[in-house]
């Protein structure tokens, strides 16, 4: 199946697209490079970088927006951990290869173990 670029048409040649794919490398690693340069040079000016005034506050909301999605996702998770219970599998263990061997994926991805299970039940109680 050939490769279609919007601009190019069907003709794009491989080694042009090759050619664009470095000019793109190169410009991303020059805006990096400047970037660098130019917080170096503030910093080097006696700036503060970031905003530190509502670093409390940053934060405080970032945990409360975690810990919303974590509740979502255990509220979601918990029908089909019921339906694990009803079928039989009453150990976290159980329950944690249950959700394995369905291929459901706790949030952060990974694999579920005792304790992600324990701590999944926990948020909801």
């Amino acid at each position: 199946m050939p490769f279609i670029v919007a601009e190019l048409g069907r003709d794009a040649d491989p080694f042009m697209l090759h050619l664009y794919a470095a000019l793109a490398e190169k410009e991303r690693r020059l805006i990096s490079e400047r970037t660098r340069a130019a917080l170096q040079a503030k910093k080097a000016s006696g700036a503060n970088l970031g905003n530190p005034t509502n670093l409390c506050i940053a934060g405080s909301m970032g945990r409360i927006a975690h810990a919303q999605v974590a509740d979502v996702f255990a509220t979601n998770l918990m029908p089909a951990i019921q339906a694990m219970r009803n079928a039989g599998a009453l150990t976290l263990s159980e329950i944690a290869s249950a959700l394995n061997g369905r291929g459901a994926r706790p949030a952060r991805g990974g694999k579920w173990h005792r304790s992600s299970v324990r701590n999944l039940m926990a948020r909801i109680k």
